[in-house]
């Protein structure tokens, strides 16, 4: 009788659980599935932790409700498949605001990640360029072309437009600028509108109407208890072996498989597997690539990343606007690029005390001297930053967290998706029992990561002969 496949998944970050989780329902019976994390807790970016007796999360504090065609996304498909759809929860507040010239304006309406369908619509935050968005005859994107946001936006609206609404809202999911990140990784669906468009107005709105969405349908959702409680049930879910503090230091081809090389140099412990599912960022990635597979090692491993750090505050009774938060552009001049009224975005965590959770986000690409600050001093740097963005004297916290994200943001340059494509074609050529999966792959945001963890999964289940 032949042997159980073994396949192993290193990173136990969320692409790797889903992974696992994949595996689990999809690959053949008796498929043994270890998950390998190089640290001592689950859940890479997603971490909920506790500030002054209740769940706060100091990694991603939510979902995307649905997926760019419509449908559910994968993160709530995922949600359902591990039976925790009823704690599932959305904002009750989702009006953010832009700090501009040293207040606060609502972020306008009608805009694709802060590029607008409608000019007027966006006036009283910035003042596009008069009459750059010409029609000249031919879209305007090529076929297989790629370029900066900020390059294409900065020649249709100006700089107004990039700096105070554009370069925030992708500061503030990607730590990076405008100016450096690929618009065919970032937006998707305006880059394929504007291989179509004649005009950055025109490829707005159609990516918009290729993806409605229904009136007063959530966008955004999260689990109450936090998102841990995803973790947690994946891990469980998925019925894998969990090695918690267990770095994978080499991968080697071996006639029948893959060698993983686990632990300490001074003690290694040598694991034959049939398969290996690589659930890290792109640095370690190439690392363990670089025997096996040094071509794929060196288009992956040339990916950079930017570091945040979070400050969450709890705060007694302190005066807050109806806002879910705010973005700021590096424009003004502030060490903090967000911030995030927890106890007024989610209705579920209000307390009847008053007390308010904040939390601020520190850190942009290419300005990591800001994290150098200690604890001590970040957070009272937030704490006066909003005091004045917020033009009140907020209370002294009583109770705080700092949590560092070192190289957590990947920064995709033009080309990224081509790369990326490149590399997997070379693996599936070469090493059909090895595949990637991540947000240094496939982008960012939980969605993203669970549906790149589960098409790893596929691939290996493809590769060890069809799935059960």
């Amino acid at each position: 009788m032949a042997r159980p496949y073994r396949v192993a998944i290193v990173g136990g970050g969320i692409a790797g659980l889903a992974a696992a989780v994949r595996l689990r329902d999809r690959a053949p019976a008796g498929t043994e599935v270890t998950v390998y994390e190089q640290s001592g807790r689950l859940g890479g970016k997603l971490r909920t932790g506790e500030l002054a007796g209740q769940p706060v999360e100091f990694g991603a504090e939510s979902f995307l409700m649905r997926d760019p065609a419509g449908g559910e996304s994968a993160a709530v498909a995922l949600v359902r498949r591990l039976g925790l759809t009823d704690r599932i929860v959305h904002p009750t507040v989702g009006q953010a605001a832009l700090v501009v010239d040293g207040g606060l304006r609502p972020v306008p309406g009608g805009t694709l990640v802060g590029v607008p369908g409608d000019l007027e619509k966006v006036a009283a935050v910035a003042r596009p360029a008069a009459d750059a968005d010409t029609d000249g005859g031919r879209p305007l994107l090529d076929p297989d072309a790629d370029v900066p946001v900020g390059a294409l936006v900065r020649a249709r609206f100006g700089d107004e437009v990039v700096d105070r609404l554009v370069d925030p809202m992708l500061g503030g999911v990607y730590a990076g600028r405008a100016d450096d990140l690929s618009l065919v990784t970032t937006m998707p669906a305006l880059a394929r509108a504007a291989r179509v468009e004649h005009t950055l107005v025109g490829a707005v709105r159609a990516a918009q109407a290729a993806a409605p969405r229904a009136p007063g349908a959530p966008v955004f959702g999260t689990l109450a208890g936090g998102m841990s409680t995803l973790v947690e049930a994946a891990a469980r879910s998925s019925g894998a072996t969990i090695r918690r503090d267990a770095a994978v230091r080499e991968l080697a081809r071996t006639p029948a498989g893959w060698r993983l090389t686990v632990g300490p140099t001074r003690d290694p412990q040598n694991i034959d597997v049939d398969a290996v599912v690589l659930a890290v960022p792109a640095c370690p990635a190439a690392r363990l690539l670089a025997d096996p597979a040094p071509e794929v090692a060196a288009a992956v491993g040339g990916l950079d990343y930017a570091s945040v750090a979070l400050v969450t505050m709890a705060l007694p009774e302190p005066e807050l606007p109806e806002l879910s938060g705010f973005l700021v552009p590096a424009t003004e001049g502030l060490l903090i690029k967000a911030a995030t009224f927890f106890t007024t975005k989610w209705g579920h965590l209000r307390r009847a005390d008053g007390l308010a959770l904040v939390r601020a986000s520190v850190g942009r690409y290419g300005e990591e001297t800001s994290l150098q600050l200690t604890d001590d001093d970040l957070v009272a740097t937030v704490h006066r930053e909003l005091s004045k963005v917020l033009d009140t004297s907020l209370p002294t916290p009583v109770g705080r967290h700092v949590q560092r994200w070192g190289g957590a943001l990947p920064q995709y340059t033009p080309g990224h998706l081509g790369r990326v494509a490149a590399a997997r074609a070379a693996l599936r050529a070469a090493h059909p029992t090895l595949a990637l999966a991540g947000a240094g792959y496939d982008g960012v945001g939980i969605p993203v990561c669970v549906r790149s963890g589960e098409t790893a999964a596929e691939e290996i289940i493809t590769a060890l002969g069809g799935s059960a």
